[in-house]
């Protein structure tokens, strides 16, 4: 959180990514606390298990997509 004259502000990184988020929805949220952003506004506060739970799914998503196989009728670079 940062003194701002105008609405409740926060600075936060996720996932490396640092962005600034609007904590009027979230009177609750305090310096520390983990908050799910959305559309730069956070929408409520999670305690840190699902914090790092939620981290881990698009870290994961490279890893799941790779793996899978492509559906039926799909173009791929052999196909043309």
């Amino acid at each position: 959180m940062y003194e701002s004259t105008g609405p409740r502000m926060a600075r936060g990184d996720f996932g490396g990514i640092r962005c600034e988020a609007c904590l009027e929805h979230t009177p609750e949220a305090d310096v520390g606390d983990h908050v799910v952003v959305h559309v730069g506004s956070a929408i409520t506060t999670v305690d840190e298990t699902e914090a790092v739970r939620a981290l881990a799914v698009p870290r994961a998503m490279p890893d799941a997509v790779a793996g899978e196989p492509l559906p039926a009728g799909t173009p791929t670079e052999e196909s043309g």
